[in-house]
């Protein structure tokens, strides 16, 4: 991966890592973030630490000292990734807001291979990633996404009850105190929860039914001011709501709703044009009320939307979606919101495979969340050179980070 960068562009990278190293607070930090991310950013099929340092000292025998340089600021340094973080998000959605405004934040989870089981939070368990379940780590990340552009602003590990409850491993693997054993949903409420602390401009929250299936996900989200939209189950209950938005009739299950749907109440709709032609699929859409106890009596919950997708050729439907965006919304606009989620296929791709976000050796939870900070400033800068080589009146959309022009 090569960076094309003029004299303006590297002087925006000089500033950019200038910004973060005074949130560093030491020169040296400050020096070994920009080995470490320039490491990241440069060519190298492997960017973990010894490949890096090897890379970035010349001399060979330069290099065992500059490998322990970088394995003390990643894996010992006691600097706060959510500071380093918020900064880097900090500047890079000022650029990528610059033509179009924040839409959706997607809340998602992806997993990374491993061998042997020491790396923190390893375990055999279901990753969507590689579509079975395997020996792999767990990350749960948040990104936010404008019309064209997206950023990755956050993540955190997955630390299965084997290793919160196991004395030994936390502190094999550095465990702080503070950390007790989450869901990935709990996981993915307190990363939702630093971005409206850092005051991150809003969008609806897209997930999974594996977070939207949660009535106290979707009850929490509601609480801090937020939209959702998000996946949910086909066993799911729910109440139909008349034109007054008054719950009627007996709770029914998604599934079975969906099969008493009359044809003429389901429509086709496009989305995006994609690589192979325009997306497309049938819908149907109505005001229901979730039947799940979110700890609301059923007469004070919200009415929100109701979407069943049919796959174009299909006959039975694919997905399910609850939405709480207001009444007024169009179908239309409903699936264009919805289907944003799309992209964090492609972050976790460039964050995988550009951006090394799976290459950390370490076996610690320091190393791990100082080594996704670093991806993370790496991404940021990233994307607002996309977001400024854009040119609105050129129509042309650069959809990752494989080159930045300046």
């Amino acid at each position: 991966m090569q960076y094309q960068l003029n004299s303006e562009g590297e002087q925006r990278l000089a500033e950019f890592v200038d910004r973060i190293g005074n949130v560093l607070g030491h020169p040296s930090r400050k020096e070994s973030f920009a080995i470490y991310a320039l490491g990241l950013l440069g060519d190298g099929e492997r960017k973990s630490i010894e490949p890096i340092a090897a890379r970035a000292c010349p001399d060979p025998k330069r290099i065992e000292a500059m490998h322990q340089k970088l394995l003390h600021f990643v894996g010992v340094s006691d600097w706060q990734d959510i500071d380093v973080r918020r900064t880097a998000a900090q500047y890079a959605l000022p650029l990528l807001t610059r033509h179009d405004p924040i839409s959706a934040w997607v809340l998602d989870d992806t997993g990374m291979l491993k061998q042997g089981t020491h790396s923190v939070g390893v375990q055999r368990q279901y990753t969507g990633s590689a579509g079975k379940i395997a020996n792999c780590q767990i990350a749960v990340g948040l990104s936010v996404t404008t019309r064209r552009d997206h950023l990755a602003i956050d993540f955190d590990l997955y630390l299965p009850r084997s290793w919160t409850g196991d004395r030994a491993r936390r502190i094999e693997g550095g465990i702080p105190k503070r950390i007790r054993f989450r869901t990935k949903t709990e996981i993915g409420l307190d990363l939702v929860r630093r971005a409206v602390e850092a005051d991150i401009p809003r969008g609806v929250v897209l997930a999974d039914s594996a977070y939207g299936d949660s009535a106290k996900f979707r009850r929490a989200l509601r609480q801090l001011g937020l939209h959702y939209g998000v996946g949910v189950s086909a066993n799911l209950t729910v109440w139909r709501a008349d034109k007054f938005e008054v719950r009627r009739g007996d709770k029914i299950a998604l599934k079975d709703l969906a099969a008493k749907t009359p044809a003429k109440a389901i429509r086709k709709v496009t989305w995006r044009e994609g690589t192979k032609g325009k997306l497309s699929a049938r819908f149907a859409v109505r005001r229901v009320v979730p039947c799940r106890a979110d700890g609301v009596p059923p007469i004070d919950r919200e009415v929100v939307w109701l979407l069943i997708e049919w796959e174009d050729g299909k006959t039975e439907p694919s997905k399910y979606y609850l939405c709480s965006l207001p009444r007024e919304t169009t179908r239309k606009q409903l699936i264009r919101t919805l289907k944003q989620r799309w992209r964090t296929e492609r972050i976790f791709e460039d964050l995988k495979g550009e951006l090394g976000f799976d290459h950390f050796e370490g076996r610690s939870y320091r190393g791990w969340q100082h080594h996704v900070s670093v991806v993370l400033c790496c991404y940021a800068f990233v994307a607002g050179e996309r977001a400024l080589a854009f040119s609105p009146s050129g129509g042309k959309t650069l959809d990752g980070p494989e080159q930045v022009a300046a």
